[in-house]
C-alpha cells in the first residue's frame, strides 16, 4: 500500500501539508479548548509545521501542473521539506531537552525568531506565547509530552521527504 501510495508523489505532498495543518489545528484546539499554553519553542514549531504544509502544498501543485517532469519537481519540493523536518526535529528536541528545564524561554533562539518575525503581534491566535518552557513541557497527550508527538511528526515528514527525494521514477507502462 505504502509503495502504491508513493507512486502518486504529488498526492504525498498534500497529504504532508494535510497532516502539518492538522497538527497546527490540534494545537490551537489544545490551546483555545483544552486550555494548553504555549511556550515560544511550541509556536516556533507551530510556524515550520506551517511552512512544510505550504512547501508541500506548492510542491504539489506544481508536480501536478508539469507532468512530463512530475518526479523532478516532487524531488525538488523534498529538499526544502527535508530541511524543514530537520529544524521542526531540532526544535523539538532542543524543547525536550534543553528548554523544558529553564524556568524561562526569554530571550531563546524561538523567541528571538518569533520576535524578529512579529508573529505575536500579527497573529496572535497563532503565535502568542503564554507560557514558559518548564510550564509547557508538563502538558501530556497519551502520555506523551507535546514535544515528542511533534518531535515525531517532524521524523516522519523528513523520513518522507527523504524517500521521495532518493525514489527513483517508475518504469513508465504502456
Amino acid at each position: 500500500m505504502i509503495e502504491r501510495l508513493l507512486q502518486h508523489r504529488p498526492r504525498v505532498l498534500f497529504a504532508l501539508a494535510a497532516l502539518c495543518l492538522a497538527a497546527v489545528i490540534g494545537a490551537l484546539l489544545a490551546q483555545h479548548v483544552g486550555g494548553v499554553r504555549p511556550c515560544p519553542w511550541c509556536v516556533l514549531q507551530r510556524g515550520v509545521f506551517l511552512l512544510i504544509a505550504a512547501v508541500a502544498a506548492l510542491g504539489g501543485l506544481a508536480a501536478v501542473a508539469a507532468q512530463s517532469a512530475q518526479a523532478t519537481v516532487v524531488r525538488v519540493a523534498a529538499v526544502p521539506l527535508i530541511v524543514l523536518a530537520l529544524a521542526g526535529l531540532v526544535a523539538a528536541t532542543y524543547q525536550h531537552e534543553v528548554a523544558a528545564e529553564s524556568a524561562s524561554c526569554a530571550m531563546t533562539a524561538a523567541d528571538k525568531i518569533l520576535t524578529a518575525l512579529d508573529l505575536e503581534m500579527r497573529w496572535p491566535e497563532v503565535f502568542m506565547v503564554t507560557a514558559d518552557c518548564r510550564e509547557a513541557a508538563a502538558y501530556r497527550f497519551l502520555g506523551l509530552g507535546y514535544e515528542i508527538w511533534s518531535g515525531l511528526l517532524f521524523a516522519l515528514i523528513g523520513a518522507v521527504g527523504l524517500s521521495l527525494a532518493l525514489r527513483r521514477p517508475a518504469p513508465e507502462t504502456k
